[in-house]
């Protein structure tokens, strides 16, 4: 078997936790942009918020960001491992709400202004082999 085939056999493989999410070689987001104002939606609508226009593209959102508000969760529902950093990420104009992973969950490492990079992980497998892949922000050194 080539590479191109084990590529698509992995890929096969694995879903992504929302739909906003693109699995591939160079994962990334995609959001929903208004036609008019150029507003930005990860989920799907009937019109823009801002301007009520009704047509949207597709656009990819950039990889790298910088972290523009956070909260360290220490408290969490049973089975969530804490503590862990939730954060409010600008990725080129485009706010985007997700985890900073891949780090230590302190005050020490996690700060505001931190430039972050898209980072994917296997969230769990199913019986049949089936991975379900989730997002988060890794510190962009």
């Amino acid at each position: 078997m080539g590479e191109g085939f084990a590529s698509v056999l992995r890929m096969a493989n694995q879903i992504p936790l929302v739909e906003y999410l693109e699995l591939g070689d160079q994962p990334h987001l995609k959001a929903h942009e208004c036609t008019s104002c150029g507003a930005r939606y990860f989920d799907r609508r009937n019109a823009c918020a801002g301007c009520s226009g009704t047509e949207f593209t597709q656009v990819v959102v950039p990889d790298e960001g910088v972290v523009k508000a956070f909260s360290i969760v220490t408290f969490a529902a049973p089975g969530v491992p804490v503590p862990f950093v939730s954060a409010i990420v600008d990725c080129g104009g485009t706010s985007v709400r997700g985890n900073v992973i891949n780090c230590e969950p302190s005050p020490e490492v996690v700060h505001l202004g931190m430039r972050v990079r898209l980072a994917t992980y296997v969230l769990g497998t199913d019986d049949n082999g089936v991975e379900a892949i989730g997002f988060g922000y890794e510190p962009a050194n």
